[in-house]
């Protein structure tokens, strides 16, 4: 177990960043389960998750707004959620921004889309910060909650948190699969 908290201590953070280029759901879990067994800390967990995910986000957009024609020609099963993503900024305006971040088949598609609008690059920017910030928090924040419960559950049952660690990162990268 030493040699997994050496690895989390000294990659852990460049871990959660690039994960949340990417997806960032899993790999905020689980550092939340590593901050709460004291690997990293919280906060950072939490910073670098919503940096990250509202760079990634900012990116997309971009690519809507640069290139949108040429990605809804390239993936025309985006087209299916244009009508959805345009409903739902008519109904709630610039917040679908934030709620983009948690509805599931949008996580990466609603960005690019978004970026296909005429939104404002100041609005998008300040409704994707808020999200970032809020999904961070609350997925980092489940891991530590799960971790606090699982400790509770286990009673202190070392060999376990591997195991532990090894079914969420399963489960996790088949969720993110079975997503894909």
């Amino acid at each position: 177990m030493e040699h997994v908290s050496h690895f989390i201590a000294h990659y852990g953070y460049w871990a959660v960043a690039l994960g949340c280029l990417l997806e960032g759901e899993t790999v905020l879990l689980l550092a939340g389960y590593a901050a709460r067994r004291g690997l990293m800390a919280l906060p950072l967990v939490m910073a670098v998750g919503a940096a990250m995910g509202a760079a990634s986000d900012i990116a997309l957009f971009s690519l809507g707004r640069w290139r949108g024609a040429a990605v809804l020609a390239r993936w025309p099963q985006l087209q299916g959620y244009r009508g959805r993503v345009n409903q739902l900024l008519a109904r709630w305006g610039t917040l679908v921004v934030v709620g983009v971040r948690f509805m599931y088949g949008l996580r990466v598609a609603g960005p690019i889309l978004l970026g296909t609008t005429d939104m404002p690059w100041r609005h998008f920017v300040l409704f994707n910060l808020l999200g970032a910030a809020l999904w961070a928090s609350l997925v980092a924040g489940a891991g530590w909650a799960f971790g606090h419960a699982a400790e509770a559950l286990l009673q202190g049952v070392q060999h376990a948190e591997k195991w532990i660690a090894l079914a969420l990162l399963v489960l996790g990268l088949g969720w993110a699969l079975w997503r894909w």
